[in-house]
């Protein structure tokens, strides 16, 4: 069993160091179920751009000795590629006003030892102390119950998310291709799930 990895969180220019590490943990861990990514550097270096480029952009990292072991990121989600905006501008809340969580990747061995919600801890901690945030969201993919490739056994994040105040937003879904393994670049649906800080004591 591991050791519980330390967690530490960077902001704006600072995340800059550690972008190649979480390059590396999206590759490793989304090749799996249910994002059944193939790893592609140059996809990683246009997506991660973003994060670098905006001033309110946070990673979290669990690190342990001197490896990155997971990592999970944010930015406002007006810095980030049009399409992540795309449903909030058709029938969402004003984009201005949401936070928006990318991904939160963690090897399976660091699992289970509460590096998840150390995760969301930091990240929403990060959004309310900029101010001017209502929401923090996330979007997940769709994937069918029959498909074939789920793994037996699989059991989904939503309980999860459901209990750190998260709600699924049915039809706030985008469209994002990427490198599927054995299918090359296909689209995927994307549903987003949103918590609502207004009335919350800061």
């Amino acid at each position: 069993m591991p050791s519980t990895p330390r967690i530490r969180h960077v902001s704006g220019t600072a995340i800059e160091p550690w972008l190649d590490d979480v390059a590396r943990l999206r590759i490793a861990v989304f090749r799996d179920w249910p994002y059944l990514y193939e790893g592609d550097a140059a996809y990683e270096r246009d997506y991660l751009s973003a994060y670098a480029r905006s001033p309110d952009s946070v990673f979290v990292l669990a690190i342990d000795g001197d490896r990155v072991v997971g990592a999970s990121t944010g930015l406002p989600l007006a810095d980030d590629a049009p399409a992540f905006a795309e449903p909030f501008r058709a029938s969402g809340p004003p984009v201005e006003q949401v936070f928006y969580f990318g991904e939160s990747v963690l090897l399976p061995e660091y699992r289970g030892l509460g590096v998840g919600h150390a995760f969301f801890d930091r990240r929403e901690a990060h959004a309310r102390a900029l101010g001017g945030f209502r929401w923090t969201a996330f979007c997940a993919v769709d994937r069918e119950e029959d498909d074939p490739r789920r793994p037996a056994g699989h059991r989904p994040n939503d309980a999860f998310w459901h209990g750190r105040g998260y709600a699924r937003q049915p039809g706030m879904t985008m469209q994002l291709p990427w490198n599927e393994r054995g299918r090359g670049e296909v689209g995927h649906a994307l549903t987003f799930w949103l918590r609502d800080w207004s009335g919350v004591a800061a």
